[in-house]
């Protein structure tokens, strides 16, 4: 007992020490107790109070260190009974102990060794084990070990062999578990999904993006949907994505999720949120038809015009996610096409005074409207085809005509009065619509909006003067490239001064100057 407490007291120095423990520390620790005594008395002291806490926050810093992880090859039965350990902190020490395996890899050799090793031990289906059975933190050490797995070659063919095992099976441990254990293969799916193009594949050819189908087409809980959703969300976001996620029938799901009425209002924003992402890049790489992404703009469209008032939240899903799809130009374009466009909801939300709680619906279209009007597209992008200008000169001048402002400029420079947030938006909006020669003659035939986005007292926040600027540059340079730019000679003159100037206000420091004053007399 008199040693244990020794080593209950330097484990617990070694592991509170702040910082990244040194070799040198390591090795002095283990030199005083051999990994070999630690290990045991973590087997046959359970009973002794906080013994199990010390001793594994003490490994945990051990196999982090190189002299540490060099020694868990030694030690792989260890790690093997730890994965199965009723412990939940000694599984988790098991999970995060393989990873430092295969993190403390930096040749071939060592590299096809420490899978050797975790294939000989039968390393993989205890990981999977803790996934569906473990705790929260347990599952996600397992998960991060198994993706590091996934990134060798050699890691892949125990994940996904040639013939289908059913103790490593995905789609059979999915279909026989809880809708816990179902929703976190589901999120060790993407996780392997997004280590490389080439494991994408695999997951793709396997079917297992079929699982997240599945679930979404069973939407009996709502709290799996929504869980699923956070998945795609999180898949949406990979760079790869796009290709295989097309192949799927995902977005019509997502779209049909969208108009369906009676499923709850969080499921059909999430969704939107989703499409949000996916859909621009389907569109810009041609992975999707038209008709599907017709489809979706469709299901927003309608969900705008079915929405009560009080769905503020939903509202701005919404209009943010219309905006998400219009960055691209081909987006935009659809967005703007046909006789009642989508984007009509957008123009309507960006200039309508909402009032305090609907502060966010109407920031979320102005920032949807900078994106469809070109704001983040390149030059070349920014202007679309006739039919689609034609229809967002005519949305512009027909929601001014049915405001007190009469026209367009009168309606940004309303909003250009508002708060802080509004007016980042606004530069964003006009920075887009200036390349339009009618929008620019709206801008310049308004003194205000001139000394609003050239004066450099108006913004206080970096974000906020860089936008100023950059909307005073866009209307400087589409007015350098006019026929018009002789009618406006003076604001021409005021533009140039206040892009030469830069976005950021440098006070004007004066020349001293002598003071003349009447001496006092005593």
């Amino acid at each position: 007992m008199g040693d244990l407490s020794q080593l209950l007291e330097a484990a617990s120095d070694f592991s509170h020490y702040p910082g990244v423990q040194s070799d040198d520390s390591a090795r002095d620790f283990l030199n005083r107790f051999p990994l070999t005594l630690i290990i045991n008395a973590l087997q046959t002291n359970v009973d002794v109070p906080d013994l199990e806490n010390t001793l594994v926050a003490c490994l945990d810093k051990l196999f982090n260190t190189k002299l540490g992880a060099s020694l868990i090859p030694q030690y792989m039965p260890f790690v093997q009974v730890g994965l199965q350990a009723e412990s939940q902190a000694v599984r988790s020490l098991s999970c995060k102990t393989v990873s430092r395996l295969l993190e403390n890899v930096d040749n071939d050799d060592k590299v096809a060794a420490s899978v050797r090793l975790i294939k000989d031990f039968n390393i993989y289906p205890l990981l999977l084990d803790c996934i569906i059975n473990g705790d929260e933190q347990v599952a996600a050490v397992a998960a991060d070990a198994i993706t590091k797995l996934a990134s060798f070659p050699e890691g892949m063919e125990i994940i996904f062999p040639s013939g289908k095992v059913g103790e490593t099976d995905l789609e059979l441990i999915a279909s026989q578990c809880s809708s816990l254990g179902r929703v976190r293969v589901l999120a060790l799916v993407v996780k392997l999904f997004s280590v490389s193009r080439s494991a994408a594949s695999t997951v793709y050819s396997l079917n297992l993006l079929k699982l997240l189908e599945a679930e979404l087409r069973n939407a009996d809980d709502t709290l799996v949907t929504l869980s699923v959703l956070e998945l795609l969300y999180e898949l949406a976001a990979i760079e790869h994505s796009t290709e295989f996620l097309s192949k799927t029938s995902l977005i019509e799901l997502l779209s049909s999720i969208i108009s369906n009425n009676s499923v709850e209002s969080i499921l059909r924003s999430r969704a939107m949120m989703i499409c949000g992402r996916l859909v621009p890049k389907d569109i810009i790489h041609s992975f999707t038809n038209e008709p599907c992404v017709k489809a979706v703009i469709a299901s927003i469209d309608g969900r705008l015009q079915s929405l009560d008032p009080s769905d503020i939240d939903e509202c701005e899903t919404a209009l943010e996610s219309l905006g998400h799809i219009g960055s691209s130009t081909q987006g935009a374009t659809l967005l703007l096409s046909g006789s009642s466009p989508a984007a009509r909801h957008v123009i309507d939300a960006a200039f309508e005074r909402q009032g305090p709680q609907g502060h966010g619906k109407q920031l979320a279209a102005l920032h949807a409207l900078g994106n469809i009007s070109g704001e983040t597209r390149s030059k070349n992008n920014i202007i679309l085809n006739a039919e689609a200008e034609e229809n967002l000169r005519r949305l512009i001048y027909e929601t001014a005509t049915r405001s007190s402002k009469l026209t367009p400029s009168g309606l940004f420079l309303s909003v250009l009065q508002q708060d802080a947030e509004i007016r980042l938006a606004v530069y964003r909006v006009i920075s887009g619509l200036v390349a339009r020669p009618w929008c620019l003659m709206e801008i310049c035939s308004k003194d205000d909006i001139i000394n609003k986005v050239t004066n450099p007292t108006v913004e206080t926040t970096k974000i906020g003067m860089e936008a100023r600027y950059n909307c005073c540059k866009a209307i400087y340079q589409t007015l350098t490239l006019s026929d018009s730019v002789s009618a406006f000679t003076d604001i021409y003159a005021k533009l140039e001064k206040a892009v030469r100037m830069g976005p950021y206000l440098v006070k004007s420091h004066g020349e001293p100057q002598p003071v003349v004053e009447t001496a006092e007399r005593f």
